[in-house]
This record gives structure tokens, sequence and C-alpha cells, in this order.
């Protein structure tokens, strides 16, 4: 049987308490990944029962297959929590519908204009923001934002979508949503903001500053891994539960999000599901950026390039545990300045533990993905700290010296590696005129300025610390 309303109640799994057919979105999200299903929509559906206005509407700007799995099954999925002990299965029923937008956007943003929409939430991952990594501006060259310049009544970006959506509600005088970023980005809302704002500045001045006067964009900080779900994930999930789920998102039994309590136009009672609402969530975005996130990417590359296929065979690793422990302990924490009653050894001794659960299957390869996107935040701004207070980073340049290894496009054998980031092909063709001369190659490296920015490539230090750990690598 297919998963969907009609078949809900033979599922073999934890179901939710409210009547379904009284819910009503006050939500739009783009980017109906696992992440998200994972996540955020976990935290809606805790509080549906007694605020039934908040489900979501989700939609997807790049491929219609969210829609293909997910409506057939009116929205309905299976999360599955997999510990290191045992596992529980759960149907999610937040999200009414997803809307695909991928051949053409004026259904969502009609959607969004709807006065019952209070809040519009991103999962798009960090090139979805159309940023150049050193400036943090938006990024006039990138191909979807020229094109919404050219044509902004019909968007095809996430950024062109908000804009065009908040014109329309300013037009018709409705007023606006939040915007709610739910990725990986230092200070995401600020980020957010400018962007959107700049974006509607090139196109009408006033309706900028209506923007930024009106609309709120709170940061957030957002911590669940959740690794790509796989056929094999899918049919023990299915086996379970007696139903056919096409869409079902598997993950860890931890999960933390920290937002700003900066919401325009309402927002659900999150705290009864556990969110803690805080005035700058600015320490905890470091603390999870330059802790989880950067030993998740040195992982990644220093795995892949080992042979380990998934984040706990690399955690398993003696050497790689020793490195990450020690990275963590002796040169990132060292770095953040948290609030009372935060402990960050505990949080490190957290992330190993979890790091290791097997049962999750988080694929090196995976997290590699999309590198030079996330290298500034995770790792270097880090380094940058480091560098600025006179201190050695040793076990961080490991992390950068894999990257730059992997994305040269072949293995310590040979091998080629199927380099998934939007400077694949520069970052190849860098590689090659560099050789195997690590020094080049490092510098050669270093002097892409959206990923390093001005300055790294400027400083001997890092040169000379990265240059080393990627000797290390390939002598040993």
């Amino acid at each position: 049987m297919r998963l969907g309303m009609k078949t809900v109640a033979a599922a073999r799994a934890d179901t939710f308490a409210y009547e379904r057919a009284d819910l009503s979105a006050g939500i739009v999200h783009l980017g109906v990944g696992a992440f998200h299903r994972a996540h955020q929509a976990v935290y809606v559906d805790d509080i549906l029962a007694g605020d039934p206005d908040w489900a979501i509407i989700g939609a997807s700007l790049r491929s219609s297959s969210a829609a293909e799995a997910l409506n057939p099954q009116n929205g309905l999925y299976t999360l599955t929590v997999s510990g290191s002990s045992d596992t529980r299965d759960r149907i999610v029923g937040s999200l009414l519908e997803v809307i695909d937008a991928s051949e053409g956007a004026e259904a969502l943003v009609q959607r969004m204009v709807a006065p019952v929409i209070r809040i519009v939430s991103l999962t798009i991952t960090e090139k979805g923001y159309c940023i150049d990594p050193a400036t943090g501006r938006l990024d006039r060259s990138h191909p979807d934002i020229a094109a919404d310049l050219e044509t902004p009544h019909r968007p095809r970006s996430a950024i062109g979508v908000i804009v065009e959506a908040l014109r329309r509600r300013k037009l018709s005088g409705v007023g606006p949503f939040t915007v709610l970023c739910c990725d990986n980005l230092p200070e995401n809302g600020r980020i957010t903001r400018n962007v959107v704002t700049e974006m509607a500045g090139l196109q009408d001045a006033v309706l900028s500053d209506w923007i930024g006067n009106n609309a709120t964009f709170p940061s957030t900080m957002v911590d669940r891994i959740v690794p790509a779900t796989t056929k094999d994930d899918t049919d023990a999930v299915n086996a379970r539960t007696g139903v056919g789920d096409a869409a079902p998102v598997v993950t860890e039994p931890f999960s933390q999000w920290v937002v700003e309590d900066r919401f325009c136009a309402g927002r659900p009672p999150w705290e009864d599901a556990g969110v803690t609402f805080v005035d700058d969530v600015r320490p905890f975005e470091e603390m999870k950026l330059r802790l989880l996130n950067g030993s998740h990417s040195t992982l990644a590359y220093l795995g892949y390039l080992g042979g380990h296929e998934t984040v706990a065979d690399a955690i398993g690793d003696p050497d790689l545990h020793a490195l990450v422990h020690d990275m963590m302990t002796l040169e990132v924490i060292p770095t953040l300045d948290m609030p009372t009653g935060v402990d960050l050894f505990a949080y490190r001794d957290a992330l190993l533990q979890r790091f290791a659960n097997r049962s999750l299957k988080h694929r090196t390869w995976q997290i590699a993905m999309d590198g030079s996107q996330k290298l500034p935040q995770r790792l270097l701004s880090t380094i940058r700290d480091r560098l600025a207070a006179g201190l050695p980073f040793e076990r961080l340049a490991c992390g950068v010296a894999g990257w730059m290894r992997y994305v040269t496009g072949t293995d310590m054998t040979g091998n080629p590696i199927d380099v998934r980031d939007p400077l694949a092909d520069e970052l190849k063709a860098i590689g090659a005129r560099a050789g195997n001369n690590a020094e080049t190659l490092v510098k050669a490296y270093a002097g892409v300025g959206s990923v390093f920015g001005p300055d790294l490539v400027a400083e001997p230090v890092f040169l000379q610390a990265v240059t080393r750990a990627l000797q290390n690598l390939e002598n040993r």
C-alpha cells in the first residue's frame, strides 16, 4: 500500500496526534529536501495539535522529484530516527503539499502572496543564495540572478522568488512575511536580508527600503545529521512500517534549533517543541559551524582520500579520531566565546559519539559536495582567528589540504573522483596546471578569491602550514 491519508492508520509507526483536515498553511518552505523534513518540518509537526494554523506548503525550485514522491502521499512521509541501539519510525503530517517550481514559479509566488503565509523558510544549501563568498554580496553574474534581473516577475532563483512575492504583497497592501534561513551560513539571517534587499534594490529602491524596514530575517542555528536516503534505507523502512513510502528520511536522535526571536507576522509556539529562542544566535552558529561542520568537512575529505566510505568509518580510524578530537580541543574551542552554561567540551564529546553512529551511513562523498561554498565558514574563518592571534593551526590546515587534494579530481591512487561543486571545472583545471608540486598547488588554490578571499594567498604562514599538510598527505 502506498503511504497516504487512506493508509496511514495501517502503518506500523507512530503517527501525528491531530486531525489533518483541521490544518491550514502558515509557512511556505523552499527546498523540501531530507534535512528540512528531518528538522523544521518535525518541529512544526510537534506543535500542530495545539496550533493547527502553521502547516507547511513545500516547494522545489530545482527538480520535480520531491513533488512526484510526496504529493501522491498527501505530503506524508516516514521519519526514521536511528540510534546506536534502536530505531523508531514516525509518520510526519506537517507538509500539506509540494509545489513543483522547477519549470516556473508563478504558482509558488501566488501562494506566498496569500496573507495566511507568515513565514517563508529556506533550506536551499549554501550555493542557493547566489552569494560571492569573498564579499558576502549578491553574485550578479550568477545565471539565475542575471535571468531574474532581466525578467524579475518570472523569477527562478530562491532570492528572486522571495523578492517578487514581497513586491506583490506590498502592492496589494499585505504585510511582509518573515524570511527564515535554515542553512549553514554564518549570521544566515543577515546574509539573507542583504541579498534579498540588494536584489530588490536592483529593481526598485523603494521596494528594497520597504523590505528592509518591515520584513524580518532572524538568524538560526540548525543541528541534525541527515544523510541522503538510500534504496536500502527505503526498503528497510517500508518493510518495518508495512506501507510504501517513496520519500522516507533517516536521521539521528539528536536535534537542536536555536532561533532569534524576531518574526514580523507571528510564529508558531516552537518553544513547546524544544526550540531555543535567543536575542543573538551568532555564538551558537559559530559553535556549530566550526565544531560540527568543520570536523565533518575534515573527515569527509581526509576520510574519502583514506578509503573510508562513511563518517562512522572515518571517525573509527584512530588517526582521524585523534586529529578531529585535537582539532576541536586545541584549535577550534579556544576561538569560541559562548554564553554562560554552554559546555563546549561536552558538545565536542557528543559530536564524536554522533559521528560514530554506524546506523546512519553518512557518506563522506556526500559531505564533500560544494566545498568551495562551505570552506570559508567551516575552516577558514577559524584559521583567520588563529592567524590574527599568532596561534598555530596545523590540524585545521590538514582539512584545507584534504580539500585541495580532493578537488584535483583524482584520489591518492590516481583514480577519478566525482567532484560535485559549482567550481568543479575551474578547480580541476587549476590542479592539472599545478601538477604534483604541493607548494605550487596550495598557492594556486589559495588564489581562488571566491573561496580564500584576497588575504590568505598573501599570508606566508597560511601557505606554509597547508603546504606542509599537503606534503604529508602525499608522502604518507
